[in-house]
């Protein structure tokens, strides 16, 4: 039977469908984000279904493949993807506007470029225009095609025909398909494109990388289920004032999703860092309280990064709490440890934490670092500059081991510190305590910490 159109409302934010409209979506609790959609249902009452013959396979008899990659050029962003793109993939790059995204993306075409032919489709820029940016960056490989459409019908048509060896799409968020009543951006045309793109890249076995926009939240637009449709989402961090950029993996199907990139964007684009703990640590102060030096892991990489605090007397009743870099609630439970464990009273200071460098720390060994920056700050006794701590503060007070010990330790050697404060339980079981030129001071108590950091 003929079908016929019903009117729905769809929340822009978390994807909720519902028959009639709400100021207050009851999905997510945000406001004001039920739009109007139109579907189109089938007036039968009853559905037909043809039966369709599926291979089954069973799982001992699958030999294993070696995975085909190909290498970006770049070695953070192939450690980030853990070794390159996996062929027949699909990649989801995410970030704030102007943070760098399409400049990547553009970059490793001239090296992928040389062997490989790739499709450049692009929704926001006319193609003079990425030719300019390309001129900057110094792309010049003769394999780059760029389609500048919004069609995503037209363009996985055009994927089938030409059989690239890369699809790029720039953004998501820009293309639509015309048979669909909602605009461009909407939860529908994000949800069908991605999964049009999605079959036509699987079928042909062709990676695709897709540019994904943010809302004000910085969560990325579009509905949920399109970080479950990807095999890969990539995340850039930093601030557009400052030139270092991060580049974190929160969903790898090929690979792990604790590595970090670091990047630098000069004039000629975003160069790797591959030395990221002596960037972060650089320009350091001399003789000034409330710096600390921590070292976490991210993935199998120590980074050494800088800890400031600043602790001064409030002019209010209820003092501040501020913090960059660092988690505000981890910052109030090491301030209440310090109050009734260690006797270092905060009542009446505003207290500041920033991790310098833009970089974003939330491993609980950094807890000892933030904590002796605070009482370094508090007591406006500066900590010595060779020194380097690590390790949990528990709720009683006490320094708890943490893992990758012997890997921290040996990062901090290289990089010149002469003194490195752990957990008394890491130092039991180091093997190499003999065979190291740092100092490795053992600690039970944050009190017992700061006295050796004096």
């Amino acid at each position: 039977m003929a079908a016929k159109n019903k009117s729905i409302y769809v929340c822009s934010q978390c994807g909720y469908e519902s028959v009639k409209w709400y100021g207050q979506c009851p999905g997510c609790g945000e406001w004001n984000t039920m739009n109007e959609e139109v579907k189109t249902v089938s007036n039968s009452s009853s559905a037909t279904f043809k039966a369709k013959s599926v291979n089954v396979a069973k799982l001992s008899s699958l030999l294993p493949q070696d995975e085909i990659r190909y290498t970006t050029g770049m070695g953070e962003l192939d450690r980030v993807l853990g070794g390159g793109i996996v062929k027949g993939s699909l990649v989801l790059l995410s970030g704030d506007p102007g943070i760098g995204k399409s400049t990547i993306l553009l970059q490793i075409c001239q090296h992928i470029g040389r062997n490989q032919k790739i499709l450049y489709v692009s929704g926001e820029e006319s193609a003079y225009q990425i030719k300019l940016r390309a001129d900057r960056l110094g792309v010049n490989t003769p394999n780059l095609e760029l389609l500048c459409d919004i069609d995503m019908e037209a363009i996985c048509e055009y994927i089938r025909s030409d059989k690239p060896n890369l699809v790029i799409i720039d953004s998501i968020q820009t293309v639509g398909i015309p048979g669909l009543s909602s605009s461009s951006g909407s939860i529908t045309q994000i949800r069908e494109c991605t999964n049009m793109l999605m079959m036509t890249v699987k079928t042909l076995n062709i990676p695709a990388i897709i540019v994904g926009h943010v809302n004000k939240d910085g969560n990325i637009a579009g509905p949920k289920v399109l970080e479950h449709m990807v095999d890969a989402v990539l995340y850039f961090e930093g601030e557009r004032h400052m030139s270092y950029r991060i580049l974190r993996a929160v969903k790898n199907r090929y690979g792990s999703t604790n590595e970090i990139g670091v990047f630098e964007m000069l004039d000629t684009g975003l160069h790797d860092v591959e030395n990221p703990s002596m960037m972060l640590i650089s320009g350091r102060p001399k003789n000034t309280s409330g710096s600390c030096v921590a070292c976490v892991m991210e993935g199998s990489r120590p980074i050494l990064a800088e800890v400031q605090a600043l602790v001064t007397t409030t002019n209010f009743g209820i003092p501040r709490r501020m913090t960059n870099g660092f988690d505000h609630n981890r910052l109030n439970l090491l301030i209440a440890v310090l109050e009734k464990r260690a006797g270092y009273f905060f009542g009446n200071t505003d207290t500041y934490v920033n991790v310098a460098g833009g970089l974003r720390i939330d491993e609980p060994a950094s807890d000892l670092s933030v904590s002796l920056a605070l009482i370094s700050s508090l007591k406006d006794a500066p900590i010595r500059e060779d020194v380097i701590a690590f390790g949990e503060v528990g709720l009683g007070g006490e320094i708890r081991g943490v893992g990758n010990c012997e890997q921290r330790i040996k990062e901090a050697e290289r990089l010149g510190f002469k003194r490195c404060i752990i957990p008394y339980h890491n130092f039991k079981n180091l093997t190499f305590k003999q065979n190291i030129k740092i100092d490795i001071v053992p600690v039970r108590t944050i009190r017992a910490a700061f006295e050796a950091a004096e």
